[in-house]
């Protein structure tokens, strides 16, 4: 999906009227729904109100949603990875929420069992989720679509300003990113200034605090030495890992 047609998944998911819910995804720790857009049979989408968002003790209650809004727009300052289109409505069902297109993806396929897919594109993600200081990457949360492309979804707890990532996607342990990767770093580094569309956006979103985390995780990757982390302990890998 180009930049054009994101944009036009934004508007149509922040536009059409009607949202109704068709059932809730069971596997999922807070309500998530699935639903159907408009008068488009074909048109559905993840819904994610912040009243079904189950209470954490390191995540504010009531800020998931906005955490899932500020890893797609971040992924879409970078050029990667694949997030669907994701907006918040204010207008839903259960209130306010993250409402996220629905990707049609193969059973049963995901992180730990995608050999073919391009190392690059796993590269990506681990950057990413450093980046955004995932607590929550499992191998569930990454899918492929029929034509072989890899969609990260799952990011409501992400941006805490203490170290919290958690991840299945160790291969790059110690290893240097790309310069290409570290290059997109420094460009969405810049974006994040006040007065700038990204940077105006997750001042929003998040807690300042938790802005200028993400500026120094920025800062420190886009440095030309930088190496992807180690796991520190058992606690890294989350449990499970589907």
């Amino acid at each position: 999906m180009d930049p054009a047609r994101f944009s036009e998944a934004e508007s149509r998911l922040r536009e059409l009227p009607e949202i109704e819910l068709l059932g809730v995804l069971r596997r999922s720790s807070n309500y998530t729904f699935l639903a159907r857009l408009g008068p488009t049979p074909e048109l559905l989408a993840v819904y994610k109100p912040a009243a079904g968002e189950s209470p954490l003790w390191d995540f504010p209650t009531g800020t998931l949603y906005r955490r899932e809004m500020a890893s797609y727009l971040l992924a879409r300052e970078l050029g990667w990875p694949r997030i669907p289109p994701t907006v918040i409505r204010e207008s839903a069902p259960h209130g306010v929420g993250a409402l996220q297109l629905f990707i049609e993806t193969e059973v049963d396929r995901h992180y730990l069992n995608s050999p073919d897919v391009p190392e690059a594109t796993w590269q990506e993600v681990a950057l990413f989720d450093v980046l955004a200081n995932n607590a929550d990457r499992k191998a569930g949360h990454c899918l492929a679509d029929a034509e072989g492309r890899v969609w990260v979804i799952d990011h409501g707890l992400t941006f805490h300003v203490e170290d919290k990532l958690r991840t299945v996607i160790w291969d790059f342990a110690g290893r240097t990113a790309p310069r290409r990767l570290r290059q997109d770093v420094a460009r969405t580094l810049a974006a994040l200034d006040p007065g700038c569309p990204l940077g105006d956006a997750l001042r929003e979103l998040l807690a300042a605090r938790e802005v200028r985390a993400l500026r120094r995780r920025l800062e420190a990757a886009a440095q030309p030495g930088w190496r992807y982390p180690e796991p520190g302990s058992a606690w890294s890998v989350p449990w499970p890992p589907v």
